[in-house]
């Protein structure tokens, strides 16, 4: 075993890389999607395309590397987490579409499950709060809209799960339907205590438990597959994980009081808190990171919705910009930001507000604001989210932080870089690895086909990085996010 051929199902492409057991890219495709809305606030994707996308990918890579095809050990899968397909068991043809982890369409019933008293049950059972982002509000919605699918899931001839579980099973020729504990955790349904699909949990939003896919540990095996025949041979499924625990798993984060953001559509910070859940009180979430090696390991995750979505809003609805790097080029052109702050609640606030009806907003205009004025207060928007996330998180912890890793398209912006350094007060570590998610679920991988022991072993391996130092004097900094404060109180009039 030489290589590993990883799988990177995002929110707007789905990525097939080719990594040697070291780390290092060999060869990578990607194919997009659109987006649709069929309505404000809604979001989905064609499911039937993003594994036809999936094959594409994959045929793409071995088509150039068909001499490394022997020696590749298995095939890892990282996913867009919270985004759920139901799907027929037989031939595996999408139902409905993929509902988005972006989408609100189940906030009327999380509004519901509130009022009815809910709320602490499902914190203690499953880490998270009520809330349209996490899949189990929008499951119960689909069933009550559409009775032909609900009627399809109760009888057996349907199933539910993550992008992972249906990518799984699609691979596998139906073989195999399983998810890791990662996605699981993120779907309102799992006790991160028992480590299983919670029964009270299903029949509060009416999914049936035998309609949900098996749990299995993220280094564990998932069946084999020959990628629809691009492969030539069939391999192992090795190594499931979601995109911001794979992340974290990568960035080596496997020590307590260790942290980082990954800088996506949106941004999951997740802080690891050790072999035992803990509960916040305030804004912060509490995951499963990883199983790797049979041994849990928790953490803390602050949630934002808006980031890399912010500057895609910049460049496709406003047309400010035509390439998202020219922001980075904009910003550097001003010698502050003029006190314009735009505060990116398209879809309400994340961490540690939690403010669905939250909408967005741009303060502090005045007749000498420019383009230039709006793009720096995007980039900015994303730093000072994420101070305010991981304040919350460090203080629910007890650990104060030395520096937080970073990694994501976004990292390239080295305007966007220095300003979290500054405004967080500790360096940040960004990584060089574009493909940082798909590494993480490879490395598990590894792990579970035994080219490598365990954690220790792959804490080893030297992956590339960039670190920023915060530069900007302390008082400018705290003025800067004094600003940002007094903007997000404004949108939560």
């Amino acid at each position: 075993m030489k290589y590993i051929l990883a799988i990177d199902q995002s929110t707007s492409a789905t990525k097939a890389i080719l990594f040697d057991t070291t780390g290092a890219v060999v060869d990578k495709a990607s194919v997009s999607h659109p987006q649709h809305y069929p309505r404000p606030g809604w979001v989905e994707h064609d499911a039937e395309e993003l594994f036809a996308n999936t094959l594409t990918a994959i045929r793409q890579v071995m088509d150039r590397q068909r001499g490394k095809a022997a020696d590749i050990g298995c095939l890892s899968i990282t996913n867009q987490r919270e985004t759920f397909v139901v799907f027929d068991r037989k031939t595996g043809k999408p139902l409905h579409r993929a509902i988005v982890w972006q989408c609100r369409r189940g906030d009327e019933i999380c509004a519901a499950l509130r009022r009815e008293g809910h709320e602490d049950r499902i914190r203690r059972l499953t880490g998270l709060k009520i809330d349209s982002y996490f899949p189990a509000a929008k499951i119960r919605w689909l069933l009550e809209a559409k009775p032909d699918i609900r009627k399809a899931l109760q009888t057996g001839k349907a199933l539910v799960g993550t992008i992972d579980a249906y990518l799984v099973h699609r691979l596998t020729g139906g073989r195999v339907f399983a998810t890791d504990s990662t996605n699981a955790s993120r779907t309102l349904l799992f006790d991160i205590h028992r480590m299983r699909w919670d029964e009270g949990l299903c029949e509060l939003f009416a999914v049936p438990v035998g309609a949900l896919p098996e749990v299995r540990d993220s280094d564990g095996r998932y069946g084999e597959t020959d990628g629809g025949g691009a492969i030539g041979r069939a391999v192992p499924i090795c190594g499931v994980m979601g995109d911001s625990q794979a992340s974290l798993f990568a960035h080596r984060c496997y020590t307590p009081g260790s942290a980082k953001v990954t800088f996506g559509t949106g941004s999951s910070i997740l802080l690891n808190v050790g072999d035992q859940p803990r509960h916040s009180a305030g804004g912060t979430v509490t995951t499963v990171a990883w199983v790797v090696a049979r041994q849990a390991v928790y953490a803390f995750e602050g949630i934002i919705h808006c980031t890399g979505a912010t500057i895609a809003w910049l460049k496709d609805q406003l047309a400010l910009i035509a390439d998202p790097a020219e922001t980075e080029t904009l910003a550097r052109g001003l010698s502050d930001n003029g006190g314009v702050y735009l505060v990116p609640a398209f879809v309400g606030l994340g961490a540690p507000y939690w403010n669905q009806d939250a909408r967005a907003a741009i303060v502090g205009l005045t007749q000498h604001s420019t383009r230039a004025h709006v793009a720096r207060a995007a980039l900015e928007s994303i730093a000072y989210q994420i101070k305010d996330a991981l304040d919350d998180m460090a203080a629910e912890a007890g650990t104060p932080l030395d520096a937080i890793r970073g990694d994501g398209g976004m990292v390239a912006n080295r305007f966007l870089m220095q300003f979290v350094a500054d405004v967080l007060r500790i360096p940040v570590v960004a990584s060089q690895v574009a493909e940082l998610s798909p590494l993480g679920a490879a490395l598990a991988g590894a792990v579970g086909m035994g080219v490598y022991k365990g954690l220790a072993d792959l804490a080893k391996l030297d992956l590339g990085t960039v670190e920023y130092a915060p530069a900007m004097d302390a008082r400018t900094a705290a003025a800067y996010v004094e600003g940002w404060k007094h903007a997000v109180r404004r949108v939560l009039l």
